[in-house]
């Protein structure tokens, strides 16, 4: 009797949700630089902490590109891997709650340095659609799997 190996499927999510996420937290991320006020922030903070416990597509923004844009585009031409796009969620959910930290701790380079750098990684991925957390995720999983020499 041979052995099935069951593997559970890849969940999968439209790119331009992702680029569309990135660009509502672009907005977010500049109103909290603009109006120098951490709650923005904070509800950000919030958006990515749905994003990381349930999945890109459970996130308001995931929702709310499922429900009101994505109709409006039809289906995607591929779809991606959500690991790495949930990682970068994770990266800037720790970039906001520095932030937040600082913000509150009345460090405030602290609080505008780490918006500021969710905010270029926001508006990089809604811009050209390259996701600096997703690349880490990448590099990350190529450091930790072993390779194996082929001669």
């Amino acid at each position: 009797m041979s052995q099935q190996s069951v593997t559970s499927p890849v969940a999968q999510v439209d790119p331009r949700g992702l680029r569309f996420a990135a660009a509502l937290t672009t907005v977010v991320l500049a109103l909290t630089l603009i109006l120098n006020n951490p709650w923005p922030l904070a509800v950000q903070a919030v958006v990515f902490a749905i994003a990381v416990a349930f999945g890109v597509q459970a996130s308001p923004y995931g929702q709310l590109f499922k429900r009101v844009v994505r109709p409006r585009l039809g289906p995607p031409k591929e779809l991606e891997d959500a690991a790495p796009p949930r990682f970068a969620q994770l990266v800037g959910l720790v970039f906001a709650g520095l932030g937040l930290i600082g913000y509150f701790a009345g460090v405030e380079l602290l609080g505008v340095v780490a918006t500021g750098f969710a905010l270029v990684a926001a508006f990089v991925n809604a811009a050209v659609g390259l996701c600096l957390g997703c690349e880490a995720y990448l590099l990350i999983h190529r450091i930790r799997t072993p390779h194996t020499a082929t001669n």
